[in-house]
């Protein structure tokens, strides 16, 4: 890595893998996988010898409980942190993908048992599960974790649910449910009677089964054989804390700037409790991590006071936020509200090592001018490549402003300020932004106002967890 850092212009960080044509090749070979895996049971429901339809709407209904099931143990794969499957898309776009589809799946075993509870009662039982066939009662449990999964999710934070039982929560419901749904399948043998059809069926359970078992047991074991060392907690500004990690085994590999990784600190990699950050440094000032938190609830407050000398296991890299997807461009635009600086930090540490010649321009929005992160870093990356900061403060103080040593405006961003900063040649450079949603939000629109294409503009979806 050392010898990259001579050279000005990024394109020996680019791999030929990451041109957009071989991106897209990518993302669509995974679209069509996961149609030829929904359709896989119907094309050999119906290539085999199936019983003779009882009605349009019970057949309907059939469909209906086979696609969810499908569904089920497809969100596995969406989880399973799987790099090929994540590469094309971004692991933040896989993890939203993964929540609109889990109310697809809820919504279509809601539609399995609503047809056949109105239409064909006699298919479905008694419901009391006293009296009930096991397989039948196996269904609605299944039903039942699988709404309960997905509402908890959904008003996690209004419940006050802390993020570690949730997540348990999580994971344990979704075993839960979708064993449950391949016995109801497979107990109430509609369409799946025969040898072949059975046979797909625990195929496809064996195979799911797999990846659960190389999620949960196989990737936190070799966790545990790799273990890092917190070697540093230094304080940023606006509360943000900066862990420093050394490896003790092997240090991480196919790491580029603006990428994130799981980190788990001074606990088991077993038990759970583990979050996504970024990691702040770039790949080329070597194998030592940066990971910079800061305190917004749940487990972070615990993390960012992590003593030197704790161990600590890293799960990555992940994510598609990176300057090295961007060899030809004349520039950057880059945009951050408060902690969404950091990714943007390491992607402006990685140019500055470098020593990259392309002008970046970065419009930093923070509440007040105290207590921002990273200032006096940007200032010293700023001595080194042609970068310009303009820091858009909220509220800016009473007293001793604007600061002289720093280029500063009041308010927020919007399209007014884009307008007036942003020249017209760089509607064509990469823009990169992060921060709170509604800001990304507006920003995204006023920057499709002033002309920037659509495939221009890159967002990180900053709130994961």
């Amino acid at each position: 890595m050392g010898g990259m850092t001579q050279h000005a212009h990024p394109a020996r960080h680019i791999r030929p893998e990451d041109h957009d044509l071989a991106v897209w090749s990518r993302a669509i070979a995974w679209i069509l996988l996961a149609v030829i895996l929904i359709a896989l049971p119907f094309v050999v429901i119906l290539a085999g010898d199936p019983p003779a339809a009882r009605g349009f709407l019970r057949d309907f209904s059939l469909g209906l409980g086979f696609s969810a099931l499908s569904l089920a143990g497809m969100q596995f794969a969406l989880t399973g942190r799987i790099k090929p499957l994540l590469h094309p898309f971004g692991a933040d776009i896989v993890v939203v993908f993964h929540r609109f589809l889990s109310w697809g799946l809820v919504a279509l075993m809601l539609g399995h048992f609503a047809i056949l509870y109105i239409w064909h009662q006699d298919d479905l039982g008694v419901l009391n599960p006293m009296h009930a066939e096991p397989h039948m009662t196996a269904g609605r449990v299944a039903m039942g974790c699988f709404v309960a999964l997905v509402a908890s999710s959904e008003l996690r934070q209004r419940l006050g649910l802390d993020y570690l039982w949730w997540r348990r929560l999580h994971v344990a419901l979704a075993l839960l449910g979708f064993g449950a749904a391949i016995w109801h399948v497979l107990g109430a043998g509609h369409f799946t009677g025969r040898d072949g059809t059975r046979g797909l069926w625990l195929g496809a359970t064996l195979a799911w089964l797999g990846l659960i078992a190389w999620t949960r047991l196989w990737r936190p074991w070799q966790q545990w054989r790799n273990p890092w060392r917190v070697v540093q907690n230094r304080d940023e500004g606006d509360g943000v804390r900066t862990l420093v990690l050394r490896p003790e085994g092997r240090p991480l590999t196919g790491w580029r700037p603006g990428q994130f990784a799981w980190l788990a600190v001074g606990t088991s990699p077993f038990a759970l409790r583990e979050h996504p950050f970024t990691i702040s440094t770039a790949p080329d000032k070597g194998p030592e991590l940066s990971i910079s938190i800061k305190p917004l609830g749940d487990d972070s407050e615990r993390l960012s006071k992590t003593p030197e000398g704790t161990i600590a296991y890293v799960d990555g890299p992940y994510g598609t936020f990176s300057i090295d997807r961007e060899a030809d461009s004349g520039g950057f635009v880059m945009i951050a509200g408060g902690v969404g600086i950091t990714p943007l930090i390491a992607n402006l540490h990685a140019l500055q090592e470098r020593r990259d010649p392309r002008p970046v321009i970065l419009l930093y929005a923070s509440k007040d001018w105290e207590e921002i992160a990273f200032r006096e870093e940007l200032r010293r990356i700023a001595r080194d490549i042609d970068l310009r900061v303009i820091h858009v403060i909220q509220d800016p103080p009473e007293d001793d402003w604007p600061p002289q040593d720093h280029e500063t405006r009041e308010g927020m961003i919007d399209a007014d300020l884009l307008a007036d900063l942003l020249p017209d040649e760089s509607r064509d450079w990469p823009h990169m932004l992060c921060g709170p949603a509604p800001m990304l939000e507006a920003v995204r629109k006023a920057l499709r106002d002033k002309g920037v294409p659509l495939a221009r503009i890159d967002s990180e979806i900053f709130e994961m967890v």
